[in-house]
């Protein structure tokens, strides 16, 4: 036995697997034990840190955006991340696919319809229900998912992955902290930092992966007459993750490579689609308004605290959005760190910032622009639906559009997939953070937490009961918070070191 447990901690850190290990588990039994506790609990948190602390998201996600756009600009951009001879590992299509199926994947499809709606029934001033409001609606959307979002991934990872291709350090967050603490990395300050970047990524996950199993239960409803209720969302999320992790023992380069090539095709497939038969001149015009207002409003939305008013809607949108981001920015962020080596720090926050961010408009612009039109022109009563189940929106969109089932049919295989990819680049990531940043684990480690992922997004809708997107939503404001400030100092010592190897070193950047 002892000799087990050796050759088990031979590559994993004891200390961040320990700790993790039995603080997750401590969540699933306090979850699973006493639900109505834990969803008072859940909800108390919620309030305090969205009242009291939610401005600090706001400014904290904005400079995040503006060190990148001066990074990119800098004499910096052309530094490569990794040594000088290195070139991509992958080529554009399949990092592309990658990074923008761990990047949001199950998200984009289930806020795609819903979320433009939503706005446009109730915006956080003016008139809902109005063309007005629809336009200003999907500048919102652009706004949530756009480049805030992504700045927030490309931060850790740019940061991630020169500390580690460039100077040799683990594929950690701890190695972030190298410029501050140089070998104590490796000490008690380095395993609390990786364990705050393994909440954050579980509990980040957890939330794309409870509202994948949301709307996948709503999807097979319709298609096979599934009922909708907890028991079988769990179900999915069981049969998911053992997808999920059949796929993560196949390796990086296998399953989830071409695994997320195919969600790339497929999503561009159903995307095709809904363009053809959707009202195709309305929605590029759409595309143009709302891209042009989004633009202009940038930096007056960037800042808007709603210190007057103290609303609901910033509490709800705005902040759980960056508070999402956030969580999920340790999982992502070394993700994309990890198939990026050999790129240089402009091409990386080019890549990851601009492409994704064009693709996720003209996603929005045509789902949601979709579903507003048939609104306004009084063809479907799409509002109604979503205000009574947001899980329907796309479902009943696309209802009103020609072959019905089969686009249906299509989508839901397109959330089951994005399911499988996000639990599967992030079962990597938390290998990698358990395994002193090692890219060569035990397969039965990789199993392990790829089941642990699935365990605790199955606690938290079980937990939120009637009110599973609150608990989700409450599960990544409360994870964003440490992460929040470990995504502060990335921006600090990048920078240091960056500025260090040109001023002392005097290396060639290349």
């Amino acid at each position: 036995m002892k000799a087990r447990l050796q050759n088990f901690f031979s590559t994993v850190n004891p200390t961040v697997f320990t700790i993790s290990g039995s603080v997750v588990l401590a969540f699933l039994l306090f979850g699973a034990t006493m639900p109505e506790t834990a969803s008072a609990a859940f909800s108390a948190l919620h309030a305090f840190i969205t009242e009291y602390l939610g401005w600090s998201y706001l400014v904290a996600v904005t400079g995040f955006l503006a060190f990148l756009i001066w990074l990119a600009f800098s004499r910096y951009g052309s530094v490569r991340l990794g040594m000088p001879d290195d070139r991509p590992e992958f080529g554009f299509l399949a990092w592309f696919a990658m990074l923008f199926s761990a990047g949001m994947g199950i998200g984009l499809v289930f806020w795609s319809v819903a979320e433009p709606i939503l706005h446009f029934q109730s915006p956080p001033s003016g008139e809902g229900g109005t063309p007005e409001a629809a336009r200003q609606a999907m500048v919102y959307t652009f706004f949530h998912w756009g480049l805030h979002a992504w700045a927030v991934y490309v931060v850790l990872g740019v940061s991630v992955a020169y500390f580690s291709f460039r100077h040799g350090l683990p594929l950690t967050i701890r190695s972030i902290f190298y410029p501050m603490l140089g070998d104590r990395i490796y000490g008690p300050i380095g395993h609390a930092i990786d364990i705050l970047a393994v909440f954050g990524t579980l509990f980040g996950l957890a939330t794309s992966l409870g509202f994948g199993a949301l709307q996948l239960n709503t999807g097979l409803n319709l298609l096979i007459g599934l009922p909708v209720a907890p028991g079988y969302q769990v179900g999915i999320i069981a049969c998911i993750t053992g997808v999920a992790v059949m796929s993560v023992i196949s390796g990086l380069g296998r399953g989830l490579k071409w695994l997320s090539v195919f969600n790339l095709v497929l999503a561009l497939v159903v995307l095709a689609f809904v363009l053809i038969a959707g009202p195709t001149l309305f929605i590029l015009r759409f595309l143009l308004d709302a891209t042009g207002e989004y633009f202009q409003q940038l930096i007056a939305l960037s800042l808007r605290a709603d210190a007057f008013n103290s609303s609901a809607w910033q509490k709800e949108w705005t902040m759980f959005y960056w508070a999402w981001w956030i969580a999920w920015s340790p999982f992502v962020g070394i993700f994309i760190a990890r198939i990026s080596r050999g790129r240089t720090i402009r091409q990386f926050i080019g890549g990851v910032l601009a492409m994704p961010s064009l693709f996720v408009f003209f996603w929005m612009a045509t789902f949601g622009g979709t579903a507003l039109d048939l609104q306004l022109s009084g063809a479907a009563d799409i509002a109604s639906a979503v205000a009574a189940d947001t899980t329907v929106a796309l479902y009943v969109t696309l209802e009103q559009l020609p072959l019905a089932t089969i686009s249906s049919g299509l989508a839901t295989l397109l959330i089951a997939t994005y399911f499988i990819t996000s639990s599967d680049s992030g079962t990597h990531v938390v290998d990698a953070l358990i395994s002193r940043g090692s890219k060569r684990s035990p397969r039965r480690q990789r199993v392990i937490w790829g089941l642990t992922e699935g365990a605790v997004a199955a606690t938290l809708l079980l937990v939120g009961g009637q009110q599973a997107l609150d608990s989700l939503q409450t599960a990544s404001i409360t994870a964003g918070l440490p992460v929040a400030v470990i995504l502060l100092f990335c921006c600090i010592n990048l920078t240091r070191a960056l500025r260090r190897e040109y001023r002392v070193e005097g290396v060639d950047p290349s």
